[in-house]
């Protein structure tokens, strides 16, 4: 199996317009599995994290606003997201349930937004020591491709 790779100034098939003869690059297989798996891997790795940033956002506002009459605590039900997030698409804002409303209307809480604070802190070293791990392993391909 050979997969056919063409540069960004070209097109995916020669039946596209514009596509310019001679501008691929032909791998092997089991090179192009690899980089195919990778290439998904980076992908939700890098979901993830934008994930982890739009609810580390969420947690700030809530903290900003925990003295603020009326306020309601704002979360992302993280699981479901991240399995149906689309590339690039934003994750649905919910009120969280659940919370205790103080007598001015707002149910912010100190201590569950330091919870996920720190939740989220581990997860996004978690998901950059994965992405580390993943560019290491492309470059050393890459390294092996170029000596072999």
């Amino acid at each position: 199996m050979t997969i056919v790779r063409r540069n960004a100034e070209s097109c995916r098939t020669r039946a596209e317009p514009g596509c310019r003869k001679g501008s691929e690059t032909r791998f092997g297989g089991s090179f192009a599995l690899a980089v195919s798996v990778v290439d998904r891997i980076t992908n939700q790795i890098e979901q993830y994290m934008d994930l982890l940033s739009s609810r580390q956002k969420l947690v700030a506002s809530n903290i900003a606003n925990a003295d603020t009459p009326g306020y309601k605590t704002k979360d992302i039900d993280f699981q479901f997201e991240f399995m149906s997030l689309a590339q690039g698409a934003s994750p649905n804002v919910v009120e969280a349930p659940g919370l205790v409303v103080k007598n001015d209307g707002n149910n912010v809480s100190m201590d569950r937004e330091a919870r996920l604070l720190a939740e989220n802190a581990l997860r996004f070293n978690l998901a950059s020591s994965l992405m580390k791990s993943q560019l290491k392993l492309m470059h050393a391909a890459i390294d092996e491709g170029r000596s072999g």
